[in-house]
């Protein structure tokens, strides 16, 4: 059994977001046929004193969607190739959102957005079926292991060890 998780899901704290998202279903709709794939690893950008966080500088135009109210999709490109989807959580003004790194068949938040086709017209779109991209809660538990983040050495330490990154374990 599955339940499409409501808006009300993203406006909590953003770490048990993530760890319920473990526990979730990531679902796409392309030309009218329905894919879901376990989501397995995300990550955390919290705040304003984050140093590997879009926000830790303050709000700009490219990050401006991180200071909106939990429940829509933050999507940016890096090195000019690569869309990362990103769940916004938390209150306005209150910069806060989780990467999905990692969902069944597909290790890499690049490799994610290019095989399901997310690109950045998803991008500030509510987290809903009418988007076409949603996540649905499962009746399934997992053990979850913490580690750090992957590729922010530039944000020094504390930031760089952080356990903010979170991955089932089965």
């Amino acid at each position: 059994m599955s339940l499409v998780l409501p808006n009300e899901f993203y406006k909590k704290d953003t770490k048990k977001i993530a760890l319920d998202l473990l526990e979730c279903d990531m679902v796409r709709e392309i030309n009218k046929k329905i894919f879901s794939f376990q989501v397995k690893e995300v990550e955390i950008y919290e705040g304003f004193r984050d140093r590997a966080s879009h926000a830790f500088r303050g709000k700009t135009k490219r990050n401006e969607l991180m200071f909106k109210e939990g429940g829509v999709f933050y999507i940016y490109l890096i090195y000019g190739m690569h869309f990362m989807l990103n769940v916004v959580t938390q209150k306005k003004d209150y910069p806060a959102a989780i990467l999905i790194r990692k969902i069944e068949n597909y290790d890499g938040p690049g490799k994610i957005t290019k095989n399901l086709n997310i690109n950045n017209s998803l991008n500030g779109a509510r987290i809903e079926k009418s988007s076409g991209l949603w996540f649905e809660k499962k009746q399934r538990k997992c053990k979850i292991k913490k580690l750090p983040r992957i590729g922010i050495d530039y944000a020094g330490e504390p930031w760089k060890s952080k356990p903010l990154r979170f991955k089932r374990e089965n």
